[in-house]
């Protein structure tokens, strides 16, 4: 009976540890912090991915909101 219960909470430590996993790593995708951990990486296994990543960083540092003073088609 002991063997049982000791099978049962190492296979619910397992699970607990996973789903945190699972978790995390749905946190991390949604806020985009692990561009910065996985940017080395990709630039040495996946180098397609680490120019793309790049390229969408200086298109989203290119884009400003325009200026409504410069804007013709504004009335006043």
């Amino acid at each position: 009976m002991d063997a049982v219960v000791a099978l049962l909470m190492v296979v619910g430590s397992l699970v607990v540890i996973l789903a945190g996993l699972v978790w995390l790593a749905r946190r991390v995708r949604r806020s985009g912090v692990g561009a910065g951990l996985m940017g080395p990486i990709d630039e040495v296994y996946n180098p397609g991915a680490h120019r793309a990543r790049q390229e969408i960083q200086v298109q989203d540092e290119r884009a400003e909101a325009p200026s409504t003073a410069d804007n013709p088609l504004r009335r006043d």
